[in-house]
């Protein structure tokens, strides 16, 4: 089971930090990812963690604004967003998998949270 929080409203430029905890399996097992979906869109990747921390992934446009971290004691991923804008409204999703072809891909992941709405006003 995933469930995150710390979801919010904020305004443009300023920053909120998500956590995904887990529970029911061994957590380190699992590369770790954050995706997340505005109305009316696919859900998109965000980016992704490897089994012990030590590879990490940004789609583009979140790339030094945002930062995955991760504490296998606390079975807990972690997303830092700094300077947000309007654009990353969404609903930000944390998945699990075991595997490591494509941690881009929606279908790569086989567990999911409920999702923590994130709304950035402007």
């Amino acid at each position: 089971q995933l469930v995150e929080s710390g979801g919010g409203l904020v305004q443009a430029g300023g920053s909120l930090r998500l956590s995904c905890a887990a529970s029911g399996r061994t957590f380190r097992n699992y590369h770790m990812g954050w995706f997340r979906q505005a109305p009316g869109k696919e859900r998109e990747f965000v980016s992704a963690i490897s089994r012990y921390g030590s590879n990490t992934y940004y789609t583009e446009s979140v790339k030094g604004r945002f930062t995955i971290s991760r504490d296998n004691a606390k079975n807990s991923v972690y997303l830092q967003m700094n300077s947000l804008k309007p654009e990353d409204t969404a609903v930000y999703y944390c998945a699990a998998t075991t595997r490591s072809t494509d941690w881009g891909s929606v279908g790569e992941y086989d567990y999911w949270g409920q999702g923590t709405q994130v709304t950035v006003s402007s």
